[in-house]
């Protein structure tokens, strides 16, 4: 599928996502599998803060006009918000889990994890960005790409 050039950046961003969580769901109750799953989650997800607050901020700012009038978009938002918070609440959950009661992450939280992950950005794809591409005007997708971090950008982008 053809994504407009200005989420290509955050397009590119996922394919790292979808191979590490697809990974992920097959995880196995070995404790070294476990712990190398949910480190490689974990720092996935923590270092995608900023592909985040893209979303959360530019993206669902400039989608949340449309809410009240477009079913679309209002579901859209809607499960974009909520599997962002499925995400870290989990993540929270395990972690503290470990600090206060001393217990083991497991291979169920960490499938889990890995389903959720997946499962996003499979949203992302196929509902949001679209939703993002049919709404937005040139000038918002622009600011979207400009807000991109230049480590994911390509050279022969010219933009």
């Amino acid at each position: 599928m053809k994504r407009a050039n200005q989420l290509q950046p955050l397009s590119r961003q996922h394919h790292l996502g979808l191979n590490l969580s697809r990974h992920a769901k097959e995880c196995t109750d070995e404790p070294e599998e476990i712990a190398k799953h949910w480190l490689n989650l974990s720092s996935y997800i923590s270092d995608m803060q900023h592909h985040f607050q893209i979303e959360d901020n530019l993206i669902a700012h400039a989608l949340e006009p449309y809410r009240t009038s477009h079913s679309d978009v209002a579901s859209v938002l809607d499960t974009l918000d909520g599997q962002h918070k499925q995400l870290h609440q989990l993540m929270d959950e395990v972690e503290q889990s470990q600090k206060t009661a001393g217990k083991n992450m497991t291979a169920a939280q960490v499938q889990e994890l890995g389903t959720l992950l997946y499962d996003h950005i499979r949203f992302e794809e196929r509902e949001l960005y679209p939703t993002v591409e049919k709404y937005l005007t040139e000038a918002e997708l622009d600011a979207v790409y400009a807000a991109s971090p230049d480590s994911i950008k390509r050279a022969d982008e010219n933009r």
